[in-house]
């Protein structure tokens, strides 16, 4: 644990700078608020980083990368983070929707500031959200994952860096 070390079973990691390209950012800014947020591809790492305003209503920023994926042969995934200290959540989309916009599916990261950690996210401990409100269903589909996303909501105003090394099968 707490080793950057690529395991064999990666499904993503960014050691390439084709990977940028599938990742915005989607932040409060949306409904009015001043949060905001940028994914980068830099020494090996997706960096999700930027700075959290509670002004106008706002409290979150978030970032998604494209990445179409079957996972239903797996049981869940592995990621390397190294955070500052902040809970963050990991999403993961599907074609699910409610209300005609796409549910995510998330898990709650503790990080611990400057240090890597290897967290394991178990399909079954994924909770579908939507605005950040909880929903009863529908179940997460593994085989029906479209994107892949981070989220910050943590409401505590500032700056904030997580960096990904790599996403991996559990």
């Amino acid at each position: 644990m707490n080793s950057r070390q690529t395991p064999d079973t990666v499904l993503l990691d960014f050691s390439n700078s084709v990977s940028q390209t599938n990742w915005r950012a989607i932040d409060d800014e949306v409904m009015g608020g001043r949060s905001n947020s940028a994914p980068e591809i830099a020494d090996g790492c997706l960096h999700f980083s930027g700075v959290i305003s509670l002004e106008n209503n706002g409290g979150f920023a978030s970032i998604r990368g494209q990445h179409r994926q079957d996972l239903s042969k797996l049981h869940g995934l592995m990621l390397c983070v190294r955070g500052d200290g902040r809970r963050y959540q990991f999403r993961l989309y599907t074609d699910a929707s409610y209300q005609g916009s796409r549910i995510a599916y998330s898990f709650g990261l503790d990080t611990v500031k400057g240090q890597w950690l290897e967290i394991p996210i178990p399909f079954s401990g994924l909770k579908p959200v939507f605005r950040g409100r909880n929903l009863p269903g529908p179940v997460f589909d593994a085989a029906k994952v479209e994107q892949i996303g981070f989220l910050l909501a943590d409401k505590q105003v500032g700056s904030f860096h997580l960096a990904v090394a790599w996403i991996a099968e559990l």
